[in-house]
């Protein structure tokens, strides 16, 4: 599997832009650092939906009052908590739909 930094989304950005990467790196840190702070600062749940790409939610899930810590079996009980969550748009679905080459 091949890894994509940001770096890469950043060299990529200039490219396409035909700007500097220095200065592309600026912007590419402020849109993930946006997105971060909306997704950390979400109470209880935030739905960041950027159109053509998809849709960034912070969910809410539901406390467990019986739960097992299969190690000890030990009945514990799990509190409430956040969890993000990410969905394809269509144009990204579709194209992840596609079949492989082989």
């Amino acid at each position: 599997m091949r890894t994509i930094t940001k770096k890469d989304v950043t060299k990529r950005t200039a490219a396409l832009l035909g700007e500097k990467i220095s200065t592309t790196e600026v912007i590419v840190d402020g849109v993930f650092n946006t997105l971060r702070d909306i997704l950390m600062s979400a109470n209880p749940e935030v739905r960041i939906e950027i159109r053509d790409f998809g849709v960034f939610e912070v969910r809410k899930t539901n406390p467990k009052p019986k739960a097992r810590n299969p190690r000890t079996g030990e009945i514990i009980s799990v509190p409430a908590r956040k969890k993000t969550h990410f969905k394809a748009g269509k144009i990204l679905k579709t194209k992840l739909k596609m079949p492989l080459d082989k």
